[in-house]
């Protein structure tokens, strides 16, 4: 697409990969000034990504720049099944997606940025899944001139970011005595929390994901994250997202060994655990795994400021001890006005894809991370 220019804004689709590595300190600059972009929109990760998912010629990311300086950014990127789409870079293993904006150039930018996907998006149907309620793609929706449908994704569970202890204190009852009761025990066995530096990221992520795949072991592990192409986005981003702060890796010591390793990523207002792996011995200790994790990604956020502690996709019952709020993704579908008939199509594959997603719940009860098991399923634009 050839740059369209007015008042001193131009907008770009950029299509070659080289290009957008290359855009790596300004999109990061964009990124940090984008108050919703979540750790899914660094560069870091999306560049890694695309490294081990992406798919020559399918890149597809629209660039505004107000006086040569980067305002606004699109990652998209075009699929053919089960129909021409533009759908988020990042795919199942992103919790969120959102558009750049800069917060100071923001109505400039998502006016841009419309015209922009109008003009890449003349043969297919946009389809923006995982957008948080209070992103910055919620402006771009609700500025859209043509066809467009808003639609149930995901619940995320969310706290507000804040010490562990403050939060176990205003528990009362027996719900607050067992909590308290469970972070004795961590503290008795005299479990050790250890930030990883970014030249060990490579082994402490491998040293993740065994411990992931042991804990898993039987009870229906998420196959991706057995994949070497999981492996090594994971060790490519997480090294430039530890050294930028949009990434801290933990490692839980007992008697000198690892027992535990946990990966939490934020950025702008909000942080969350991503992926973790623990030594299922911990478990037989009574250790309750899952509440001395949380407690090192609670101070994360805290100590860094952010406001959300976001605890990401899925609503496991063992996320209600904390008395979380549910927070509801959404799926933004967007076409021009003579493509609606196309709009309307994926909506009613979307419900099939919707009831599929139930079917696989229901086989696979015990996984915490049904997502991935979705791409073997018909209508999965991948």
């Amino acid at each position: 697409m050839s740059a369209l220019r007015t008042g001193g804004i131009s907008v770009t689709l950029c299509r070659d990969f080289g290009e957008f590595g290359a855009l790596a300190g300004e999109w990061g600059a964009l990124h940090r000034r984008c108050a919703t972009a979540t750790p899914f929109q660094s560069h870091a990760w999306l560049h890694s990504w695309w490294l081990s998912y992406g798919q020559e010629g399918r890149l597809r990311v629209l660039l505004v720049r107000r006086s040569g300086r980067l305002i606004g950014a699109a990652p998209l990127m075009l699929v053919h099944r089960p129909m021409p789409l533009l759908v988020p870079m990042g795919g199942a293993i992103s919790d969120f997606f959102d558009i750049l904006l800069d917060e100071e150039e923001a109505g400039y930018a998502v006016g841009a940025l419309q015209r922009g996907l109008e003009r890449a998006a003349r043969h297919t149907v946009v389809d923006l899944r995982e957008v948080r309620p209070d992103a910055s793609a919620q402006l771009l929706f609700g500025r859209w001139p043509g066809a467009r449908s808003r639609l149930t994704d995901s619940t995320c569970m969310e706290l507000r970011a804040e010490p562990l202890g403050d939060l176990v204190a205003r528990l009362t009852g027996s719900r607050g005595q067992r909590l308290r009761s469970k972070l004795r025990k961590v503290d008795a066995l005299g479990v050790q929390a250890l930030p990883v530096a970014r030249e060990r990221v490579p082994e402490a992520i491998g040293t993740l994901l065994r411990l992931h795949e042991r804990q898993w072991e039987g009870r229906g592990v998420n196959p991706e994250h057995l994949r070497a192409r999981f492996s090594d986005h994971l060790v490519r981003s997480v090294g430039r997202m530890v050294a930028d702060g949009t990434a801290a890796m933990t490692e839980f010591r007992l008697d000198g060994a690892v027992v535990a390793a946990n990966l939490s990523l934020q950025s702008g207002r909000l942080a969350g655990g991503y992926l973790y792996g623990a030594d299922p011995a911990l478990r037989e200790r009574k250790v309750d795994v899952s509440t001395m994790l949380l407690r090192e990604v609670a101070q994360q956020a805290s100590d860094t400021g952010r406001e959300v502690l976001s605890l990401l996709r899925g609503a496991e019952s063992y996320k209600n001890h904390w008395q979380p709020v549910p927070v509801v993704n959404q799926r933004l579908l967007l076409a021009r006005p003579g493509l609606e008939p196309l709009l309307r199509l994926r909506e009613s594959q979307v419900a099939v894809r919707d009831r599929a997603v139930e079917t696989v719940k229901a086989r696979f009860p015990a996984a915490r991370d049904w997502h991935e098991r979705l791409t073997a399923l018909p209508l999965v634009g991948r």
